[in-house]
Formats: structure tokens, sequence, C-alpha cells
């Protein structure tokens, strides 16, 4: 669980907890500390925040998956800007929930990430038709 806002993380903890299968074993508060303890922890999944000091999610994505090749992404964030939520699936995020939706999406999204499928926020904006966001 990667946020740098403390509150936001107990409350992602605790959503996460009504899961008895899900266990969180970490949390980081910024991008570097991110990277070094998936490399340590060898999670499943990450929940990722884009906006993070030191380094930002999208950059601590691409290192992450040197050092914890396995580990799923779920980019879990207030950015819904549509270059953004690209640039993320392209990195290598499985999963991209906006924090507006989290306490809706984020268990389902968790759930479809671990299963391999991809999942976006129903309200990220998609422009004009709803493109692809491939």
């Amino acid at each position: 669980m990667v946020d740098d806002f403390e509150a936001f993380r107990r409350f992602v903890c605790s959503e996460l907890g009504k899961r008895p299968e899900l266990q969180i074993i970490g949390e980081a508060s910024d991008g570097l500390e991110a990277v070094q303890k998936a490399a340590e922890l060898q999670p499943d999944l990450i929940t990722l925040d884009i906006g993070l000091p030191t380094l930002n999610g999208i950059e601590a994505a691409k290192r992450i998956h040197r050092v914890a090749s396995s580990a799923k992404i779920l980019f879990l964030t207030q950015n819904n800007d549509t270059d953004v939520v690209r640039a993320a699936l392209r990195n290598g995020a499985k999963g991209y929930v906006l924090k507006l939706d989290a306490s809706k999406q984020l268990l389902n999204a968790v759930e479809s990430v671990l299963q391999g499928d991809r999942f976006v926020s129903v309200s990220v904006n998609h422009g004009d038709g709803r493109p692809s966001l491939d």
C-alpha cells in the first residue's frame, strides 16, 4: 500500500481488511520506499498513487517491475487525466482506480487485478466516445 497521505492508507488497509484472504504486508509513503519494499517483500499486489514524493508512481511502477516482476500494480489515485491513465497502463499497471471511487470499487479492482484482468474506474475520463485506453 503506497500513498503519502496516512489517513488514506488507513482507509485502504481497512477496506482490504474486509477480505480475510488479503493481507497487508507493507506500506510506503513515497516512490523510492515503494521500490525498496517491493524488492524486499515481493508482494502479489501493490496499490500505488501517482503523485508521490521522491519518485512519482509511474516511475516507481517501472522500477518495481524490475525488482518484483510478479507484483501486479493497481494505481489508486485522484489523477483523472487520460494521458496519465494511458501511461500508467502502458507501464505495467493492471488497474487504475480513482480515489473518489475507492469505497465502491477497490475490492472489485483488487480481485480483478489479482485474477490477471484489467480494471479501470468507471469514472476515468475517457474523452470523446470513450476510446480505448490501451
